[in-house]
C-alpha cells in the first residue's frame, strides 16, 4: 500500500514554483508586479540568456523592513492582505508565494532599503537554504537579483525554447505591464555576453490625465500607427468601467496578437474578453481579421475573482453579462461615432505603391539607357496619338467631370472622375480620394437593410411570377429552417417540391436580384455560422451577404450626381470607411503627400 507522507519545505517550494514560474517571463512578471506593488515610479529588468542565467528588477519603491526579510521568503507570507477577505483583492500579488518559489528554482539575492531606514539590508536563498540577512549598500527601493533559473529543477530546462523566444517572451511581459502603469518608467536591458548590454525597450514615465498618459504610453509600446488609427473607449454601466483605445476595422491584423487586455490593472487572457471583441467587429471584420485593441477594466474587486490560476492570468466575473455587454456597446458605439473614418495606414500603403525605388534596385533601373535614335523613333511612333486623346476611349475608361467647387469642402470632396468603371477619384481642397464603389455601396447597402430591419422589418417587393430555386435537400431544408427570420429581412420563400424553393418576395433595397444566387450565399453563411451565434449576429451575417447583391457593381458607368451622392452618402453613414469584410473603401492622399512624390517637397 502507498504510504502517505508529509513533504518536506523544498519539495512544497518546488511544486508551488511550478505553477507560478513557467518560465523567466514569469519570473519577470512575478518581480515587476511586486514592484508595482512597491509604489515604485520607475523599474529596470536586466536579463542574460533570455532570462535563464540572469533576472535582475529594480525599483524605487517603497522597500522592505530588515527585521521583514527572512519572512517574506517563507511560503503564504505577505503585506497585501491579512487572509480575511480573499475576494477583495487591491493588489497584483497576495499568495506570498513569488519569492520562495523563485528561491526554491534558482539563486536568489535580495538588496532593499525601506523608506525612512537608516541603512539597506541584504538576504541569500539558494536550493533550500536562507542566509541570514546582512547590511548593504542601497540608496532606496529594492534589487532582486535571480541567478541560474532552475538549476534546482534542471528537467525544467529542458522545456525551456532557445534564448531568443524566451527574451521575447520577457519582453512581450514587460510590455504588457508597461501600458498598465503609464505613469510608472520601465527599463528592459540583455546583458548576454557582459557589459552594460543593450536596451530592448524603453518607456518614460508620462504625464496628463489618464487618457493623455494612456495614449502616450501605447505610442511607446505598440507605435504611433496603432493610436493614430485607434478610437478612445470610455463606458460604464453598474459600476464596470471600460477605457482604453481600438483601432478601426481597416487596422486589423491577421493573428489576435494585438488584443491587450486587462482587468483592475492586471493583464489577462480570457475568453470572455476575446469573445466581446470579435462580436464588437463583427459588422465590420471578416473571420479571418482580428481586431486590435488595449482596453482596462475597473470594477470593484469583490465583483471579480482573480484568484483563479496560481499564475493570475485568468479572472472570473460575478456578472460576465455586465461585463461583456459593456465592451461590445462601447466598441460598437465609439465605431460608428467613427463614421467614414479608415485607417490612415490604408493611405500610406498606396503612398508606398508610388514611390520609385532607390537607383539600382528596381528591375526598371537595370536597363540599357537606349540610343537617342531608338528614342527618336519611339516618339514618332507615338506622336501621331497625341492630337487624337480622345481616340484612345476605347482602351482607357477614364472621364473627367466638371468641378464643383462647393463640394470640394466636403470630407470626400467633389468627384471629379471614375477610372476602370469601379473607382470614383475625388477632389478635395488638401488632396484627393479614391473610392471604390462597390466596396463603398455594399456597407450603404448594409447599414440602410439594418436601420429598416431594426425600424419596421425590411420592405419587400412582391415578384409577378415567384422563382423557382431548385437546392439539395439539406441546403433547402436549412433555408426553411429560418425562414421566419428571413421574412424578417423581406425575403419570402416556401418549399416547391424536394430540394426546391419558391421566392415570392425579395427585400426592396435590393432591387433586382438573382434569387438563386442570394440563396445559395445565404446557405453559405450559414454553413460557416455553424449555427453559433445568436439569433441577431446571424440576420446582420444575412444582411451582409444581401447587400453585395444590391450595390453598384464594378464596371458600371456612374454620372458625376451619382458619384457625388455616392461620397455624401458615405459622409453621413457610420462605418462607411470600409466594406462589410474590413477593407477600405477609400484611399486619401494628401497634397503634400503627392508634392513629395514628385520631388516639389522633401
Amino acid at each position: 500500500m502507498p504510504v502517505i507522507r508529509q513533504l518536506d519545505d523544498s519539495a512544497v517550494n518546488r511544486i508551488a514554483a511550478g505553477e507560478v514560474v513557467e518560465r523567466p517571463a514569469s519570473a519577470v512578471k512575478e518581480l515587476v508586479e511586486n514592484a508595482l506593488d512597491a509604489g515604485a515610479t520607475r523599474i529596470e529588468v536586466t536579463i542574460a540568456d533570455g532570462g535563464k542565467s540572469l533576472i535582475r528588477v529594480t525599483d524605487d519603491g517603497h522597500g522592505i523592513p530588515a527585521d521583514q526579510l527572512a519572512l517574506a521568503l517563507s511560503r503564504h507570507a505577505t503585506s497585501k492582505i491579512d487572509g480575511s477577505d480573499l475576494l477583495n483583492i487591491h493588489s497584483f500579488g497576495f499568495r506570498g508565494e513569488a519569492l520562495p518559489s523563485l528561491a526554491a528554482v534558482g539563486r536568489l539575492l535580495i538588496t532593499t532599503r525601506a523608506r525612512g531606514a537608516a541603512e539597506a539590508a541584504m538576504i541569500r536563498s539558494y536550493g533550500g537554504r536562507t542566509d541570514p540577512v546582512r547590511p548593504a549598500a542601497l540608496t532606496r527601493g529594492t534589487v532582486v537579483d535571480l541567478r541560474d533559473l532552475f538549476h534546482a529543477t534542471p528537467a525544467r530546462l529542458k522545456f525551456l525554447r532557445v534564448d531568443r523566444s524566451e527574451t521575447l517572451a520577457v519582453s512581450d511581459t514587460v510590455k504588457r505591464l508597461a501600458m498598465a502603469a503609464p505613469w510608472c518608467g520601465f527599463v528592459l536591458r540583455d546583458t548576454t555576453g557582459g557589459g552594460e548590454g543593450r536596451v530592448l525597450f524603453r518607456a518614460d514615465p508620462e504625464t496628463g490625465d489618464l487618457f493623455d498618459a494612456l495614449r502616450a504610453r501605447l505610442t511607446c509600446v505598440l507605435g504611433r500607427d496603432f493610436t493614430d488609427n485607434a478610437l478612445r473607449i470610455d463606458a460604464e454601466r453598474d459600476q464596470h468601467r471600460l477605457t482604453g483605445f481600438a483601432a478601426l476595422p481597416t487596422w486589423s491584423r491577421g493573428t489576435a496578437v494585438a488584443q491587450f487586455l486587462f482587468v483592475n490593472g492586471r493583464p489577462v487572457r480570457d475568453k470572455l474578453f476575446v469573445g466581446a471583441l470579435r462580436a464588437a467587429y463583427a459588422d465590420v471584420l471578416s473571420r479571418d481579421r482580428h481586431p486590435a485593441a488595449a482596453l482596462f477594466l475597473d470594477l470593484p474587486p469583490t465583483l471579480v475573482d482573480v484568484n483563479v490560476h496560481p499564475a493570475k492570468s485568468e479572472v472570473r466575473f460575478r456578472d460576465p453579462g455586465t461585463a461583456r455587454g459593456l465592451i461590445i456597446t462601447a466598441l460598437r458605439h465609439a465605431l460608428a461615432g467613427a463614421g467614414h473614418r479608415a485607417s490612415s495606414t490604408v493611405a500610406d500603403a498606396t503612398l508606398g505603391a508610388f514611390r520609385l525605388e532607390p537607383a539600382g534596385s528596381a528591375r526598371i533601373y537595370q536597363m540599357d539607357r537606349p540610343s537617342q535614335g531608338a528614342l527618336t523613333q519611339a516618339y514618332q511612333a507615338q506622336a501621331p496619338q497625341t492630337p487624337g486623346f480622345a481616340d484612345l476611349g476605347a482602351a482607357f475608361s477614364g472621364r473627367v467631370e466638371p468641378t464643383d467647387d462647393a463640394a470640394l469642402d466636403h470630407p470626400l470632396g467633389a468627384a471629379r472622375a471614375q477610372l476602370h468603371e469601379n473607382y470614383i477619384i475625388a477632389q478635395t481642397r488638401t488632396g484627393m480620394i479614391i473610392v471604390d464603389q462597390h466596396a463603398a455601396h455594399e456597407r450603404l447597402v448594409y447599414e440602410r437593410l439594418k436601420a429598416q430591419m431594426a425600424d419596421r422589418g425590411v420592405a419587400s417587393q412582391a415578384l409577378l411570377i415567384p422563382e423557382i430555386v431548385t437546392l439539395s435537400d439539406s441546403d433547402a431544408q436549412r433555408l426553411l429552417d429560418v425562414a421566419d427570420d428571413l421574412a424578417r429581412l423581406g425575403l419570402v420563400l416556401e418549399p416547391f417540391g424536394p430540394g426546391a424553393l419558391a421566392v415570392r418576395e425579395t427585400p426592396a433595397a435590393l432591387g433586382v436580384v438573382d434569387a438563386g444566387a442570394l440563396l445559395r450565399d445565404i446557405v453559405d453563411e450559414l454553413a460557416d455560422d455553424g449555427q453559433t451565434r445568436s439569433v441577431q449576429a446571424r440576420l446582420d451575417a444575412i444582411l451582409s451577404r444581401m447587400s453585395c447583391h444590391g450595390s453598384i457593381r464594378s464596371g458600371r458607368r456612374m454620372q458625376a450626381a451619382e458619384m457625388n451622392a455616392l461620397l455624401r452618402e458615405m459622409e453621413a453613414t457610420p462605418l462607411s470607411g470600409q466594406c462589410n469584410h474590413g477593407r477600405p473603401t477609400y484611399v486619401e492622399l494628401r497634397l503634400i503627400d503627392i508634392e513629395k512624390l514628385f520631388g516639389r517637397r522633401t
